[in-house]
């Protein structure tokens, strides 16, 4: 059967970005609510609220879209993974890779931290408004873009690197972007897609990037993808870090050999691991159509 023109993957990726683009103009529409604005807490909370705009504009597109209706199957609790037991694991996958990772730079005397405040209402709303951001990019990649693949081409792989490259370039443009950052966002975007495929569990993925996230940003106030963040829990003595296997000073911990290595080898172990239990991802489409199944 010939593909569609709108199934085409470069066609898919500038669909994507369209959907992220239009997405973040609706979201910072936020920045304009006085009671936003302000403190650092609140000033942080702010920015990553913003991406509510991607989940308003993406579910709107796919409810109204009968061709990608289907993805909304993948969100809701019909995937046996989207519970909350693998939605705490991811937690705790994203903070465990996260501290193996921090700890080895601060071994190295690589960072200097200090105590800088705990608010404790202000960062559960953090925490949320990082859910909010992490989970729209989720949703992007490994929803509408991971699923969109999955059903176009017949071999899999296909939907979790495309969607891993696709999540890798949008990261391109960030501050203190190098090579091996871009590696780390890509491979981070295969784990995540390995969430999907062997643990059947978007929320799992969902829930490891906003770990990931608020752990570097706003836990440690180190960079995140080479944004910090005006508010944090910690706070990096800039003066004194340095450029390391452990650490990036532009970019953070993501930016380094050492965190490519640890989320490859979380890669293989998932990968090993699905391999061992057979397990088979939810098919969104119900389709009869074939396709191979095996990584």
């Amino acid at each position: 059967m010939k593909r569609a023109v709108s199934d085409n993957i470069l066609i898919l990726y500038v669909i994507t970005f369209v959907l992220i683009l239009f997405g973040q103009i609706l979201g910072s529409l936020l920045q304009f609510i006085p009671f936003m604005t302000g403190s650092p807490a609140m000033v942080t909370m702010t920015m990553y609220l913003a991406f509510i705009g991607i989940w308003v504009l993406v579910l709107l597109y796919l409810r109204l879209s009968p061709k990608n209706r289907p993805i909304l199957g993948a969100l809701g609790s019909k995937p046996k993974g989207n519970n909350w037991k693998w939605f705490l694991l991811g937690i705790g996958i994203g903070f465990g890779l996260n501290a193996v990772c921090i700890l080895a730079a601060w071994l190295n005397k690589d960072i200097s931290l200090y105590f800088d405040s705990f608010q404790p209402l202000p960062v559960i709303g953090i925490f949320i408004a990082v859910f909010v951001q992490s989970s729209a990019e989720e949703l992007l990649c490994r929803g509408f873009l991971y699923q969109r693949l999955m059903r176009n081409y017949k071999n899999p792989m296909v939907a979790i690197i495309g969607n891993s490259l696709f999540f890798a370039l949008l990261h391109l443009a960030n501050d203190g972007v190098t090579f091996l950052s871009v590696i780390n966002i890509f491979v981070v975007g295969i784990l995540f897609s390995l969430m999907v495929y062997y643990m059947d569990s978007i929320w799992c993925a969902m829930a490891m990037h906003t770990a990931w996230n608020f752990t570097q940003n706003i836990l440690f106030g180190l960079p995140n993808s080479g944004m910090v963040a005006p508010y944090s829990i910690f706070r990096l003595d800039a003066s004194t870090a340095r450029d390391s296997f452990a650490y990036n000073v532009g970019f953070g911990i993501e930016g380094t050999l050492l965190a490519d290595v640890v989320l490859i080898l979380a890669c293989v172990c998932l990968y090993l691991w699905g391999r061992k239990y057979g397990k088979k991802p939810y098919d969104v489409w119900e389709t009869d159509a074939p396709r191979d199944t095996e990584l």
